[in-house]
C-alpha cells in the first residue's frame, strides 16, 4: 500500500512539472524571438489595437536587448501605446522618461508633439465632461499642459513637422483659455461679484489678447465698472471695444452675455 502511495505521488508530482512547462512554453512564447521579431509582434499588436499585450512586447525588448536602436524604439512605442490606450498618468511619465534618457534622439521632437497631445486630448475630455456642468468647478490645467508642451516644441524645434500642427492647436488652446476666463467673469457678474468679474475679464485680456473671446471680455468689463459707478472705466473699456471691435454686437445695446462657451467650435 505504501509503495502503491509512493508511485502515485511520483506519477502526480511528474505530471505536475510537465504541466508547469508546458503553461511556461505558452506564456512565454517570445523566449526565442530576435530583437527585429519581437519589435515586429509589439507594432503588429499596436496596430490592432492590442495596447497592452503592445506594451508587454516593448517592456521585453527592452529588457532583453538594452543597447541599441530597437530599445531607444521601444520607449518611444510604449508612450504611444500607453496614450491609445488612455492611460495619461503612464503616458506621460514615459515620455517624460525618454525626454531625459534620449534629449537629442531624431525623434525626441515627436515626444514633445505627443505630451502635448495626451494633455490636449485630456482637455477635449475634460470639456465633454462638463457640458452640463458649471466650468467654474473645474480646473483647466490640462488645456494649460497642452500650450506649453506645443510652445516648447514649436520654440525647440521650429522645422519640425509636428510644429505646424501643435501652432493650430495653440491656437485653439489660447481661446479655450480665455473662454475659461470669460466664463468665470460671467459667473462673478450673474451674482453681483462686480470687482471679482472685472479683474478676471482684465486678466483675459491681458494674458490673450489674440482671442477672439476678448470681445466679450471688454463688455464684461464695461458691464462690471458700470455696476461699480466707475464711468471713466466704463467708457474707456467703451472705447477699447469699439476700436478693436466696430462691429460688435455688444455695441448695439441690446447684446446678451453668451452662454455654453464650449460649443463654440
Amino acid at each position: 500500500m505504501q509503495i502503491k502511495s509512493i508511485k502515485l505521488l511520483g506519477l502526480i508530482f511528474a505530471l505536475a512539472l510537465s504541466g508547469c512547462g508546458a503553461f511556461g512554453d505558452k506564456v512565454d512564447e517570445s523566449k526565442t524571438w530576435s530583437a527585429a521579431k519581437l519589435y515586429a509582434e509589439a507594432k503588429d499588436e499596436l496596430s490592432n489595437g492590442a495596447y497592452e499585450k503592445a506594451i508587454q512586447y516593448f517592456e521585453k525588448l527592452e529588457s532583453r536587448f538594452p543597447f541599441g536602436a530597437y530599445a531607444q524604439q521601444a520607449q518611444l512605442e510604449i508612450a504611444y501605446a500607453y496614450y491609445k490606450q488612455g492611460d495619461q498618468a503612464l503616458a506621460l511619465a514615459s515620455v517624460e522618461r525618454f525626454i531625459k534618457l534620449h534629449p537629442n534622439h531624431a525623434n525626441v521632437d515627436y515626444m514633445y508633439y505627443l505630451r502635448g497631445m495626451i494633455n490636449f486630448n485630456d482637455q477635449l475630455g475634460f470639456l465633454n465632461f462638463i457640458s452640463n456642468q458649471d466650468i467654474t468647478e473645474r480646473d483647466p490645467k490640462a488645456s494649460r499642459d497642452a500650450f506649453d508642451a506645443f510652445k516648447q516644441l514649436a520654440v525647440q524645434f521650429p522645422d519640425s513637422k509636428y510644429t505646424p500642427d501643435a501652432i493650430l492647436r495653440m491656437k485653439y488652446l489660447v481661446n479655450t483659455l480665455a473662454q475659461y476666463d470669460v466664463h468665470v467673469a460671467k459667473y462673478y457678474l450673474r451674482r453681483a461679484g462686480y470687482l471679482a468679474a472685472a479683474n478676471r475679464a482684465q486678466s483675459a485680456i491681458k494674458e490673450y489678447p489674440d482671442a477672439p473671446a476678448i470681445e466679450e471680455a471688454l463688455f464684461i468689463l464695461i458691464k462690471s465698472y458700470d455696476a461699480m459707478g466707475l464711468t471713466d472705466l466704463r467708457d474707456d473699456a467703451n472705447r477699447v471695444l469699439l476700436k478693436n471691435f466696430p462691429k460688435s454686437v455688444f455695441l448695439s445695446g441690446n447684446a446678451r452675455i453668451k452662454n455654453n462657451w464650449w460649443k463654440f467650435w
